[in-house]
């Protein structure tokens, strides 16, 4: 089956906001540099789609946006980041990473209080 190009549209911006450092530096252990969160809005095949990114510059709510779009899964866009998004963006994983390691260093340190008793 060959891949179809992705479509042109334009999508609109709904909100942005500031995100402050200290929640990710708590939530992931690192700093990725974008202070703003735009969430967007974008037509595809008659139907209405959102999505979210970071940026390192606000983006004005109402400006328009240009995207791309896959024809076959109008979810998936050239912007969007998290489950929905294009294949390859990581923050899924890091949040999946992050839950694990929380679950067993609280085993550990469990284990660690019950063997000083």
């Amino acid at each position: 089956m060959t891949e179809q190009p992705w479509i042109s549209t334009e999508a609109i911006v709904t909100t942005c906001r500031y995100q402050s450092p200290g929640l990710s530096i708590l939530a992931f252990g690192f700093q990725t540099g974008e202070k703003f969160l735009i969430t967007f809005e974008y037509y595809a095949h008659g139907r209405l789609y959102s999505g979210e990114f970071q940026s390192r510059t606000a983006i004005p709510q109402n400006e328009h946006i240009p995207i791309t779009y896959n024809p076959l899964r109008p979810e998936q866009n050239s912007r969007a980041q998290g489950l929905a998004s294009v294949p390859g963006t990581n923050r899924p994983t890091l949040f999946a990473i992050g839950i694990i390691g929380s679950v067993i260093l609280s085993l550990l340190w469990l284990a660690i209080l019950r063997s000083c008793r």
